[in-house]
């Protein structure tokens, strides 16, 4: 069963939306989490279905609950959140398939760098009114400047984990 989506104009529901990352350290042993405390974005879901839009995160709210290491994660070591402030997802198309699953391929913008990602997300709530989609991918944080690694402490990629509620948005 495929579900319809709406037509039209959407806008991210900040309330209902989280972004969050997770990455090991501590050669493994640690897993640092965060959340982004300001994601906004808006989006338009096509005739033929097909979906394109922007999501954009402040890189400043990036929180781990450790004032010292979120200092650390904005400065030019990591995000460079004084240069490059915002982190940002054009979503170049999105097409719902296999019912409730969405590919979606983007331009993910990190430090002023751009590279192509593409994932898949689970619609998993939608009347006509909003849609809910959830998705979990990895990035390569060296891809985007971030190589910094103080005696190979930091391995592998970066888990991002998003819930993203978007609203109908008055035509």
């Amino acid at each position: 069963m495929t579900v319809a989506v709406e037509t039209g104009l959407w806008q991210l529901d900040t309330t209902a939306s989280t972004v969050a990352l997770r990455h090991k350290t501590m050669w493994g042993l640690v897993t640092v989490k965060g959340t982004f405390g300001a994601v906004t974005g808006q989006g338009e879901v096509r005739p033929d279905g097909s979906a394109v839009g922007t999501v954009t995160l402040d890189a400043t709210t990036l929180d781990t609950g450790n004032a010292k290491r979120d200092t650390h994660l904005r400065s030019a070591d990591f995000f460079d959140a004084d240069h490059h402030p915002e982190i940002t997802f054009a979503v170049r198309g999105a097409e719902l398939r296999d019912g409730d699953k969405v590919h979606v391929v983007g331009q993910l913008t990190v430090r002023g760098i751009s590279r192509p990602q593409s994932f898949t997300a689970r619609l998993i709530g939608s009347d006509a009114d909003s849609l809910t989609l959830d998705t979990e991918f990895s990035v390569n944080r060296d891809q985007f400047g971030m190589g910094w690694n103080q005696l190979g402490m930091i391995r592998g990629l970066t888990t991002v984990a998003a819930t993203l509620r978007f609203v109908r948005t008055a035509a």
